[in-house]
């Protein structure tokens, strides 16, 4: 896979703020439900999930700057400095370095024992080492538990109103279809138990935690659980009311806009919203923004201003007198 700050398209020291919008941009720009006639969405959607997977966890993003980890997650072996240090052989700066010795070493050095040596690092394993059918400094341990495996899942506000599952793609090659509960929030954690790395011989496997991530929408604004979008209608519906188009995530329903509305509040579409825990809906708010003809109307002028003139009003009486 490329260097994930090269897919978010973000520098090495950008902001974690600025790692996440850049995501949220890419992920709705290259989703699959929005890209149905480009084959190779899937793909480019995967590639920022996986990025944003290492560079948006703050602990893989350290590993990932300091040479720990590749662009997949996974580790890169650095070796025990006492093996050499050419290319392909055991290498790497920081690493433990261990003098052999099997008769003690110098005054003032600590005296090793090959058997020792090998009997501590066998010993992480669950063996010891042996010499002459004995198991001096063996020692058992507890097998280990496997690494736990962060992913992201990028999920559209109508998958979350259908119910639709969340494709994850793993750095494992596995692939899960995973139930979004109701009531899920951006930025929630779904663990799933047993599904991360396996751990070592007769150690339990890791988790997967995957955090959600709602796709941000070009028409609608999330606020809890209710959804809010701006209705725009011409000053005469305003004035005069009428029936007029608003968009759900279901598809557009019919609303009746009231005479003299002015969008000061706004009108409430029940069960419209996004799924709650009880399993219910939350609410559609939908704000009048009220839109005059472009590039103006000489006619409208006119009337507005023998309007004012014996008509006038104050607009903002309520907010000067507070």
């Amino acid at each position: 896979m490329r260097n994930p700050y090269e897919v978010l398209g973000v520098k090495r020291d950008a902001s974690a703020a600025e790692i996440k919008s850049a995501f949220r941009k890419l992920a709705k720009k290259h989703h699959p439900d929005q890209n149905k006639d480009d084959p190779k969405a899937k793909e480019r959607f995967a590639e920022v999930n996986a990025a944003y997977e290492i560079v948006g966890d703050k602990a893989k993003r350290k590993q990932f700057d300091h040479g720990e980890i590749d662009a997949e997650g996974k580790p890169r072996f650095q070796g025990f400095e006492g093996f050499g240090q050419r290319p392909g052989g055991f290498g790497g700066g920081g690493a433990r370095t261990f003098r052999w010795s099997t008769t003690g070493g110098a005054p003032g050095e600590s005296p090793f024992n090959a058997d020792d040596i090998l009997s501590e690092i066998l010993g992480g394993m669950g063996g010891g080492a042996t010499r002459g059918g004995s198991t001096r400094g063996a020692r058992t341990a507890r097998p280990a538990r496997g690494e736990d495996l962060s992913v992201t899942a990028a999920i559209t506000l109508e998958q979350l109103a259908r119910g639709d599952k969340a494709r994850v793609d793993l750095p494992t090659g596995k692939t899960y279809e995973v139930a979004v509960p109701p009531g899920t929030k951006s930025g929630h954690v779904i663990r799933l138990k047993g599904m991360g790395r396996p751990g070592s011989v007769g150690g339990p496997p890791g988790d997967v935690l995957i955090t959600v991530e709602f796709v941000p929408h070009p028409i609608f604004r999330v606020e809890g659980d209710a959804l809010r979008v701006d209705l725009p209608v011409t000053l005469d519906e305003a004035v005069l009311g009428a029936k007029v188009r608003v968009p759900t995530l279901e598809g557009p329903v019919t609303i009746t806009v009231p005479a003299n509305s002015d969008g000061g509040r706004p009108m409430r579409l029940k069960g419209k919203g996004l799924p709650k825990a009880d399993r219910k809906r939350g609410d559609l708010l939908v704000s009048l923004r009220i839109v005059l003809p472009k590039g103006g109307d000489a006619e409208l002028e006119s009337l507005m201003k023998a309007w004012r003139d014996s008509h006038r009003y104050s607009a903002r009486e309520r907010e000067q007198s507070a």
